[in-house]
């Protein structure tokens, strides 16, 4: 298998490093050379026929390219011509049986119909995809709602038809595999490091990386960003940095009108949360430092856009953090002068869904129909019952990808919670727990393994769905594959709120009739890998940090026959 991903090797030294270029966009960023001797396979339910090709949506021209990495190979493998030669299949025409069987038809949520080919865009370049934290896509569904016409190219997962969302999963897994077993060179200009400003013995080592990527002694110019936190800090102290950068130079002969003081100046910045929100697409690559938290948090920035992220152990277990801090330099410089491996790890698209008002609501669960009867709301009848076209029982308030685990529990509460959970079009059970979890494969080692989970490969295309503290001696953890739609809520008869969690950093209440939507991202989260066997390293990952499977081994002599 061929798997060569080249750039253009020439790097502008005496560019301008205060300008505001995006290597990442450039037409020679990223060049990808896939095998065509492997037929495309998919499993039986998803198309007809064995060994077809995946059918995409057609489009009159290759769209423009994407400014995120991922992506921008994805849409690669999408167009990509497959030679004759190799497939054998190629030569006949196959069938698209979806439209017999209404599978490109877009169902709103509880409302029209409507089929893909009519849709028109709604959503500008400055929707949910780039605003603030989580990304408010509500004045996305108001104009959704207004047209009634959505732009599927730019629509959230959880509003994928089922094939569309058994495509863009079987897409990125094949991504994934494929890059498996290559490496990517690309131009790093723009490197984003991460960090925890408030360790003590980090601030240190993240000095000392920022040091050597800003050295003379480096081919390429790099820009670095750092926390804006450290801007002030005493530890960091970038004024005497840039000093000590500076003499370098000088010493060096590379000072005076080459490199002066103002432009070291331009190539260290720093970053907020904001810029990484609505710019993500300024960064090329990204380095923390720290622990699976910190690996989390990087994930948390960039909600939808992920640059490749190198992370260094500096933390406590390290399922997420690969490479030893000892070696960074040899690290680092092996990746940017001969590419890195990247394993695209799944993430989940959680979006808050809240309860909309009847015109003739009477109190928080009940309301007065065309009769003049009154009528008690039932989340299960809203969600996957028959309603009028016109009527919408539910509006997204807030949309946040997640790494780890979406957890919708009791928050405050003394008493248990009461959830409903359905799964596309059926409801599958009401829990009495402290809480449900549901959790990636990467996050199954975290709160999933502690509410009693199953571990589960990050590989494994699955969602892993665990009660907490069930009240009940039959639930038991299930595992169901990424391609369905999970909506948890709250019953409109529940005694209390609940509260929903996003990888632990953001809690937002749940109010009776609530719910929120899980669904497999179309952003999966690039992490860089040390080249090697990746199940292997995962099995010696929890059998040294969690124990698993260990004991003492029986004590064996051999084996005798009883003599009598």
């Amino acid at each position: 298998m061929t798997g060569d991903v080249a750039t253009n090797p020439s790097q502008g030294a005496n560019e301008d490093p205060c300008g505001d270029h995006h290597s990442s966009t450039s037409d020679d960023a990223v060049e990808v050379i896939f095998d065509d001797g492997n037929p495309y396979r998919r499993k039986s339910s998803l198309v007809s026929g064995e060994g077809s090709a995946p059918v995409f949506p057609k489009s009159r021209s290759k769209p423009s390219e994407t400014p995120c990495l991922v992506h921008q190979l994805l849409e690669a493998h999408r167009y990509d011509k497959p030679k004759k030669p190799h497939r054998e299949h190629n030569d006949r025409k196959h069938e698209d049986i979806a439209s017999e069987v209404g599978l490109h038809e877009y169902v709103e949520p509880k409302g029209k119909t409507v089929s893909l080919n009519d849709h028109a865009s709604t959503t500008g370049g400055e929707s949910d995809a780039s605003s603030d934290e989580g990304g408010v896509d509500q004045k996305v569904w108001k104009n959704v709602v207004k047209k009634g016409k959505p732009d599927h190219e730019s629509i959230n997962s959880r509003l994928l038809t089922k094939k569309q969302l058994s495509d863009m999963a079987w897409g990125v897994r094949e991504l994934s595999r494929r890059l498996g077993s290559m490496r990517l060179k690309f131009k790093a200009r723009r490197i984003f490091l991460l960090t925890k400003i408030y360790d003590r013995e980090l601030i240190p080592k993240t000095r000392e990386v920022v040091k050597w990527l800003l050295s003379c002694h480096r081919d390429v110019r790099y820009t670095v960003y750092v926390e804006e936190g450290l801007k002030n800090n005493k530890e960091f102290d970038a004024p005497g940095l840039l000093e000590e950068l500076h003499a370098e130079y000088i010493l060096n002969l590379q000072a005076s009108s080459v490199a002066p003081r103002s432009l070291l100046e331009c190539r260290l910045r720093y970053w907020t949360e904001k810029v990484c929100r609505r710019r993500p697409h300024k960064f090329d690559f990204v380095i923390t430092l720290g622990g699976d938290g910190t690996v989390l948090y990087a994930s948390w920035l960039f909600q939808r856009i992920v640059p490749p992220v190198l992370s260094f152990a500096l933390g406590s277990l390290g399922f997420l953090t690969k490479f030893d801090f000892t070696d960074y330099q040899k690290i680092l410089d092996t990746a940017f002068k001969e590419g890195v491996t990247v394993s695209l790890r799944l993430r989940f698209e959680g979006t808050v869904m809240r309860s909309q008002k009847k015109p003739s609501q009477v109190s928080q669960n009940e309301y007065v129909d065309e009769k003049g009867a009154h009528r008690k709301r039932d989340l299960v009848e809203e969600l996957i019952g028959e309603e009028r076209d016109d009527e919408r029982t539910h509006r997204p308030e807030r949309t946040f990808e997640v790494l780890n685990e979406i957890v919708i529990d009791r928050g405050p509460n003394p008493t248990m919670s009461n959830t409903e959970i359905f799964g596309d079009d059926e409801h599958f059970t009401s829990v009495l727990a402290d809480g449900v979890c549901v959790s990636t494969p990467t996050g199954s080692t975290a709160y999933n393994l502690a509410a009693g989970g199953s571990l589960c490969h990050p590989e494994n295309p699955v969602m892993l769905v665990t009660a907490i503290c069930a009240h009940t001696l039959s639930f038991r953890p299930i595992i169901l594959p990424d391609t369905i739609v999970l909506r948890i809520g709250v019953p409109y008869n529940a005694r209390n709120n609940s509260w929903a969690s996003f990888d632990g950093r953001e809690r937002i209440e749940l109010l009776p009739g609530d719910y929120v939507t899980i669904s497999a991202s179309r952003f999966p989260f690039a992490s860089v890998q040390p080249p090697g066997r990746r199940s292997e390293d995962w099995v010696k990952s929890i059998r040294a940090k969690l124990g698993w499977n260990t004991r003492e081994k029986q004590k064996n002599d051999g084996y005798t026959q009883w003599t009598k």
